[in-house]
């Protein structure tokens, strides 16, 4: 039997809260589930005090700030955590202020049962609080008995004149700070482990409780270890009689764990607008680079250019594909783009990247390959790949600002199980190992365990992102691989990358475009593509091979085109990403509604994974990853007219 779990969602989307429910049975619990979507309602299933509240944010009779506010105002300490896929930073908050526990993204429900769980605990743990702070009126001895059972450290402090002397603490201090309760009570100990940063909100939070009568206040105390621990400092100022003096008691409360669950949540949200940023200029880039690659594919078609102009065409034509594998991390790290292994050999990948590589370090850095003798095979995403050899030599060389020697060497590896035990993340079994090592300025210990962080960096404003070294991880996180590094201060640093190794003797080549001539027709052709450089690349494209074009730089201004032409039109081809409020998928629904046998095919700077995850899409067939070869466009429009 699961854990007994009553649950209120508070959700318009029935499919919606079906993922919440599986995440949480997956997680564990025996649910019992009641989903309303108005204040009404809602309030009708608040009175019957479930255990825990799971609320979109937006809906259309409904808020989820508004359910917060009213469990807040209810007083029941039922735990409340906002699930939502549009909620931004200021919105979190609000909703944190409204009385949220926590809050969830709706493509983050991985952790929604360890959510629920902690909201619980906590919201046991308050309970407890709640009934601790009645008690503590009460006599010293039941005080100590609770709080024996309690989280939280209790402390008194004696107002004596412009002095305050510190008169109890719990004995838990030893379990939240390190220290003995002898220790906490020493002169001047409370005001030596602040936090410098702290230290004036911390003290200013003692005068609001002797003006005010009670304060709360959020600071870090230091740890008998030297690490520092958040502690929620929640204040009363108890009167005593003429005889005694006033007494300031308070509790800390450990929320050192909810202040990582903040900053990782800001964290996320800022990777979330670097991908939206990087998915954009991904998708403009694409279309560049489609008009290099056509124009440069327009020139070899011409048929008059001379053997050395046909080389200078077919360089461009391999840098442009390059380019795009670059493009492609962009999308990958903006989640864009789907992961695309194939089996590969490694010192082949290294080999293709040496010249860039070299151009990278510069003339003042010496370079160096030691590949294994035999092929090494992995299954990996070569443009990946590539990604992580730019940002290690990218790091190597900005730790040789005067020069130095980078090497990178390849082998294979074998790990039984001590060997792996020895390795932070190893396990057992044959690897290939990709090192790459410098004569730099090494890796300050202190350092060294945050340098996989995303943005952290020690380089100049402006110089770093801190981006880097935290692709490379997830990167190699994603081939089933791990990461060790070894470095000691003026003495450089080496990165050894362990992946999987084949168990085959060959690698999987790059599919090759077979050289075909190029077919055209004499159909007419609707071409929708807002890119207006990119849009005459094509137009004249498919002119040359005979078609007729009519071309619109927006899907309304298509949808014109085809009422005026639509008796003459054999062919719809669209990017799926236009401007003016109609997307490329939705003109050619729009348009199949008029005439179910027309032909379609839809162009994209992102892969057929990603933007026909609801609608069918091809490559090659109804679809065209952008950039595209003309041989590849023609191909397409002749084999999409025929079928």
């Amino acid at each position: 039997m699961g854990k007994s779990l009553t649950v209120l969602i508070v959700e318009d989307s029935e499919a919606d809260a079906e993922l919440v429910l599986y995440e949480l049975t997956n997680a564990g619990f025996d649910l019992k589930c009641t989903r309303v979507q108005t204040e009404r309602d809602f309030l009708e299933e608040l009175a019957k005090k479930p255990d825990i509240i799971l609320s979109d944010f937006s809906m259309p009779q409904f808020s989820g700030l508004r359910a917060a506010q009213l469990t807040r105002e209810s007083s029941l300490g039922i735990p409340f955590i906002l699930v939502s896929g549009t909620v931004g930073e200021e919105v979190a908050v609000e909703a944190m202020k409204m009385g949220a526990t926590d809050y969830l993204l709706k493509d983050r429900l991985a952790r929604l049962g360890t959510a629920v769980e902690r909201a619980l605990h906590e919201a046991r743990e308050r309970a407890r609080l709640k009934i601790a702070e009645q008690e503590l009126q009460n006599a010293h001895a039941q005080l100590r008995q609770l709080l024996e059972h309690s989280p939280a450290v209790i402390y008194s402090l004696k107002v004596e004149g412009k002095k305050l002397v510190p008169k109890i603490v719990s004995e838990n201090v030893t379990t939240l700070l390190g220290f003995t309760v002898a220790e906490a009570l020493s002169h001047e100990w409370w005001l030596a482990q602040l936090h410098p940063d702290d230290r004036e909100r911390a003290i200013a939070s003692i005068s609001e409780t002797l003006v005010d009568g009670a304060s709360l206040t959020n600071y870090r105390l230091r740890h008998k270890d030297g690490g520092y621990r958040w502690v929620e400092d929640k204040q009363r100022l108890i009167s005593s009689s003429q005889d005694e003096p006033d007494c300031i008691v308070g509790i800390w409360a450990d929320i050192t764990e909810r202040r990582r669950l903040e900053a990782q949540l800001l964290q996320s949200q800022k990777m979330e607008g670097i991908g939206q940023l990087a998915g954009g200029v991904a998708h403009d880039f694409n279309n560049i680079l489609s008009v290099i690659q056509m124009q440069s594919g327009l020139l070899k078609s011409t048929g008059q250019l001379s053997p050395e102009q046909v080389t200078f065409a077919d360089e461009i034509i391999a840098t442009v594909q390059r380019a795009a594998t670059l493009t492609r991390q962009l999308l990958l790290f903006s989640r864009r783009e789907v992961f695309q292994p194939r089996d590969l050999d490694l010192n082949e990948s290294v080999s293709h990247m040496t010249k860039m590589l070299q151009r990278i370090l510069g003339e003042t850095i010496q370079m160096e390959l030691k590949l294994a003798p035999p092929p090494v095979f992995v299954h990996a995403d070569a443009g990946m790949i590539d990604q992580v050899l730019m940002n290690l030599t990218v790091n190597a060389r900005d730790a040789m600002p005067n020069g130095g020697r980078l090497i990178i060497e390849t082998a294979p590896v074998e790990f039984d199980q001590l060997a792996a035990s020895l390795s932070l993340n190893g396990r057992p079994g044959s690897f290939i190992c990709l090192g790459v090592s410098d004569s730099g300025c090494g890796i300050a210990p202190e350092i060294l365990p945050k340098i996989f962080e995303p943005f952290f960096t020690t380089k100049d404003p402006g110089k770093g992102t801190g981006l880097g070294l935290a692709t490379v991880f997830g990167i190699v996180q994603q081939h089933q691989g791990w990461v060790s590094v070894y470095s000691e201060p003026g003495h450089g640093a080496t990165f050894r990358i362990y992946l999987p190794q084949l168990a085959r003797n060959g690698a999987q080549k790059p599919p090759q475009q077979p050289g075909v001539e190029m077919r055209g027709g004499t159909e007419t052709i609707l071409l929708a593509e807002d890119d207006p450089i990119l849009c005459a690349s094509v137009h004249r494209a498919l002119a040359r091979l005979g078609y007729t074009v009519l071309e619109a730089r927006s899907g309304n201004r298509a949808l014109e085109t085809w009422k005026k032409n639509s008796s003459r039109i054999d062919l719809l081809l669209t990017d799926l990403v236009m401007p003016g409020g109609l997307t490329g998928k939705e003109l050619g629904q729009q348009i199949l509604r008029d005439n179910p046998k027309l032909k379609v095919i839809y162009m994209s700077g992102y892969s057929a994974e990603i933007v026909g995850r609801d609608f069918p899409l091809e490559e090659g067939f109804n679809f065209l990853v952008k950039p595209f070869q003309v041989e590849k466009l023609a191909a397409a429009i002749r084999a999409r007219l025929e079928r």
